[in-house]
């Protein structure tokens, strides 16, 4: 293990008071609730606040532009930030942590061995030890002993930036420097930037070794059939995936070998709005002691109250994949049967479950259509229509064509069959028809991984050419034709047209 001088020289943390150098889980518990303003509840778990910033900032993530990231890097979806304004960065984050107590987390991102990186984590809060502790890889301590960290990510998001004099736009920055294999994250207190962030960095080497970087979920069924879940944050990925008649690999980002499957962290960031544990048994247990609550509010008995939004919609925890009884570990996985797209659609005439050939597989994941569920980015308050390219635009740091080449191949190479799954609203859009129930959502789900629909009836929806199943096993035959769902068809038919419109107008952009 390295010692505290060496880390000193070589991270530039001469000015700290003191380095913790991974400390165990009980010490961070202890140091959250003791010096970090967290909340113990009586489950052993501690509820963290990340005060002004609740969710990502997108616009405030920028990568270092040089001779290496300047003809690989999509530059319209990236804000670029030049070596002299991240060294600038830098130094102004070093000078602050002049007298301060630093913690320092080792960790792994990537199940597989042959694509793993190691990173190290330089951070203020104990919060944000405990959580990038518990969400990322635990090497053992004879890992520990010879750990040579191959990326560095410094998150002091306690500090406030001044836009100009600080070399960035705003108030808080997310900046990636793939030539010295850095990140600097400050501003902005959301525990949630520093996962994206490593996630962004695998984003961009896994597929230049003809990896794909995936930003889904993944379990795998008792017959060893691996199903992958795309969707950006709120679709339902983490609850689906979760599921007790099946193991699950990981809930949120993943990598696909020319072996199969792995996932690149060891823990998981579920959603706690309106959390229950009759609906989502499986994640209400996992909030135990070493499990860390993100801005969740506490009632007057010093329990959480999941169905408080006051604070942000976009409630959180964070937990160790362990924490799930049927995780699969090490959390690898075969070559997928099922892929399944989820899309939260807040129009509601997107059918509940639809069977896409592979060449619309290729427009919905180039597409990404799906609402953005509030909180999950500042600004967001309610749910807004959007396209996210790939499912997972904000992460990407090349060019869509790279991930639906690489996607495209291994659909066919694999026969894997694709799924659409509207989690999204149904007998109206948001604000007049309801929330498609979880149960028909599994029945759906469980219908197609066990083949049930493979002989099923389908129908030709007219609008959008999607495959729909006339029954499925335990969902209402009302409820998988979505026009039927209206008490105004003919206000469906205008819903749809325009939002096919809408599609044709995004998809044109890839040619």
């Amino acid at each position: 293990m390295p010692s505290t001088e060496t880390l000193v020289s070589s991270m530039n943390l001469d000015l700290a008071s003191e380095i913790v150098l991974n400390p165990s889980v009980e010490q961070l518990a202890a140091d959250c609730v003791e010096a970090d303003a967290c909340k113990p509840i009586s489950n052993g778990a501690v509820v963290a606040y990340s005060g002004k910033y609740t969710g990502r900032t997108p616009k405030d993530k920028y990568i270092v532009v040089d001779s290496a990231t300047e003809p690989k890097v999509w530059w319209n979806n990236n804000n670029r930030i030049t070596p002299d304004s991240f060294f600038k960065v830098r130094d102004r984050l070093r000078e602050y942590t002049r007298g301060k107590k630093l913690y320092v987390i080792d960790t792994f991102a990537g199940a597989d061995p042959a694509h793993r990186i190691s990173v190290r984590f330089i951070v203020e809060r104990a919060y944000h030890a405990l959580f990038i502790k518990q969400l990322l890889i635990r090497p053992t301590q004879a890992e520990l002993a010879s750990f040579d960290p191959a990326w560095t990510i410094v998150d002091l998001g306690k500090l406030t930036l001044e836009p100009g004099k600080d070399g960035v736009a705003g108030d808080a920055v997310i900046a990636l420097n793939f030539s010295d294999k850095q990140a600097l994250i400050a501003g902005t207190e959301y525990a949630g930037e520093m996962k994206k962030s490593v996630f962004t960095i695998m984003n961009y080497l896994l597929p230049q070794k003809g990896v794909l970087s995936m930003h889904c979920s993944a379990n795998i069924g008792l017959s060893g059939d691996t199903a992958l879940f795309f969707g950006l944050s709120g679709t339902g990925k983490t609850t689906l995936s979760t599921d007790p008649e099946r193991r699950l690999i990981g809930d949120d980002e993943h990598g696909w070998t020319e072996v199969g499957v792995f996932n690149i962290e060891g823990g998981c960031y579920a959603k706690c709005v309106n959390l229950s544990q009759e609906r989502e048994p499986e994640i209400w247990n996992a909030i135990k002691h070493g499990s860390i609550l993100e801005n969740v509010v506490i009632d007057s008995c010093g329990e959480p109250d999941y169905d408080d939004k006051s604070i942000t919609e976009n409630t959180r925890v964070a937990y160790p994949l362990e924490y799930i009884p049927n995780a699969e570990l090490p959390s690898i996985g075969n070559h997928p049967t099922n892929i399944v797209f989820l899309t939260c659609d807040a129009v509601g005439v997107l059918p509940p479950i639809s069977r896409l050939t592979p060449e619309q597989a290729m427009v919905y994941y180039l597409n990404g259509y799906t609402a953005k569920v509030a909180g999950t980015e500042r600004g967001v308050l309610e749910p807004t229509l959007t396209f996210s390219t790939c499912f997972g635009q904000p992460f990407l740091p090349l060019a869509p064509k790279v991930y639906a080449d690489l996607l495209g191949e291994k659909i066919r190479e694999h026969s894997v069959r694709v799924w659409l799954v509207n989690t999204g609203w149904t007998g109206g859009p948001y604000g007049v028809g309801s929330r498609m129930k979880l149960a028909h959502t599994r029945a759906m789900l469980k219908a197609a991984f066990d083949g049930l629909l493979d002989d099923a009836e389908f129908v030709t929806e007219p609008v959008f050419g999607l495959n729909v199943p006339l029954s499925c096993p335990d969902v209402p035959d009302q409820v998988l034709q979505p026009r039927s769902t209206w008490a105004d068809t003919g206000q469906y038919d205008a819903k749809a047209q325009d939002l096919k419109r809408r599609f044709d107008e995004n998809y044109a952009k890839f040619g």
